[in-house]
């Protein structure tokens, strides 16, 4: 297996898991927030992709999918670059009203597919390259990036899936 593979795989894992957490879920549903500080499971699937889009669409030079392709107005939301969910407050957390739970899904498989197109047109040389932010040191290389939008993904798609559980109890994973 080529390394790309790997990531491939890794970032299917997200959509696999929050394919199994969206399923079936009502508007409501998606803004419940277990407590008044928390994430709701329509903030988290947003925040997770808007990551992923973000941060794969600096490192191809390209414009996020959330403008280019227009999912901000899907989601009622503006064209701002630059709002991925980072430095949320619980009241702008609580007053995010996602649409409904297929675009969720379909927004992130629009950034997984990019995701994946671009994986196998990275060289090892390209993966080492390092990112110009000395506010990380030492500096992030195009390596490090992917991994760590892959940890952030699956973090968050976990704590969707735990959000999904307080909403309705054990049992609700359809395996």
């Amino acid at each position: 297996m080529e390394w790309h593979q790997m990531l491939s795989d890794g970032y299917g894992r997200i959509e696999e898991i929050l394919g199994r957490v969206l399923n079936g879920l009502s508007q409501e549903d998606l803004r419940f927030q277990p407590r008044p500080d928390g994430n709701s499971i329509g903030w988290l699937a947003w925040h997770l992709t808007r990551v992923q889009d973000d941060h794969i669409a600096d490192l191809m030079r390209e414009a996020q999918l959330w403008i280019k392709d227009g999912w901000h107005k899907k989601f009622h939301r503006p064209a701002d670059s630059k709002d991925v969910g980072f430095g949320h407050t619980p009241d702008q957390v609580a007053a995010f009203r996602p649409p409904d739970a297929a675009t969720l899904l379909a927004y992130h498989r629009a950034a997984l597919a990019r995701s994946r197109a671009f994986f196998p047109t990275l060289s090892r040389k390209d993966l080492d390259r390092e990112l110009n932010e000395p506010w990380f040191q030492p500096l992030p290389t195009v390596g490090v990036r992917l991994i760590s939008v892959l940890a952030d993904n699956l973090e968050h798609a976990g704590q969707a899936a735990y959000v999904r559980g307080v909403l309705q109890g054990k049992g609700w994973q359809p395996f």
